[in-house]
């Protein structure tokens, strides 16, 4: 699968702090259910081997429903469960080394906050970016907010989709219409909602209005 701007509408990153006693792949099922277009596994405290097993778990599902699905960070772990790709921040080292060892048919998306770095990352073989944060967020304490000026010139020096990520919200996402953006990607606004399935399919309908 490839990271077209089709599949960018709505970008679900993932986050264990809300399962309480249910099963991330069975939230994820429910926010694909719900309408997310692309699923980024993210996982900071897990060890290897958990990860792995994880990460599989959560394949078997999006293989079935034929959503796109990378790894935040990690790509021995990207490699080994055989995910669509990788996602990585400007920490986590050179995206054209990480494309060399990726190959060239594997989804590569990198975060960005400048048009200097969108641009480098377009160049070094990203397909996608990460943009952000567009609003402050409770989900990444450290992160700097990009500006709907900035935003909005990254889409017009790059060619590859871009998705705005950062305390995105139903309520505030209009703030985002006329950015040039691909697509949202959001954490909380799916996977903190009390009925998972329904937040998603109101949120992909108000992505749509958005960004049309």
């Amino acid at each position: 699968m490839k990271a077209d701007k089709k599949s960018m509408l709505l970008y679900a990153v993932t986050d264990r702090t809300w399962l309480g006693e249910e099963l991330l792949e069975n939230q994820v099922e429910k926010a694909i259910q719900g309408g997310i277009t692309f699923l980024q596994l993210r996982e900071k405290a897990l060890d290897y081997h958990t990860f792995v097993r994880q990460a599989l778990k959560i394949k078997k599902v999006t293989d079935h429903y034929k959503i796109p699905f990378v790894i935040n960070d990690n790509v021995e772990v990207a490699i080994e469960v055989g995910a669509d790709g990788v996602h990585i921040g400007q920490q986590d080292g050179s995206a054209r080394a990480i494309r060399e060892v990726l190959g060239k048919d594997k989804i590569l998306g990198v975060s960005v906050q400048t048009v200097e770095q969108a641009v480098a990352a377009e160049k070094d073989g990203a397909d996608y970016l990460g943009v952000g944060a567009v609003f402050s967020t409770a989900t990444k304490l450290d992160a700097k907010t990009v500006s709907f000026e900035t935003l909005k010139d990254i889409s017009q020096v790059v060619s590859i989709p871009i998705v705005a990520i950062g305390g995105i919200s139903r309520k505030n996402l209009s703030g985002l219409k006329g950015s040039g953006i691909d697509g949202i990607a959001v954490v909380s606004a799916i996977f903190a909602q009390e009925d998972i399935q329904v937040a998603t399919q109101k949120l992909h309908e108000a992505a749509k209005e958005v960004i049309g």
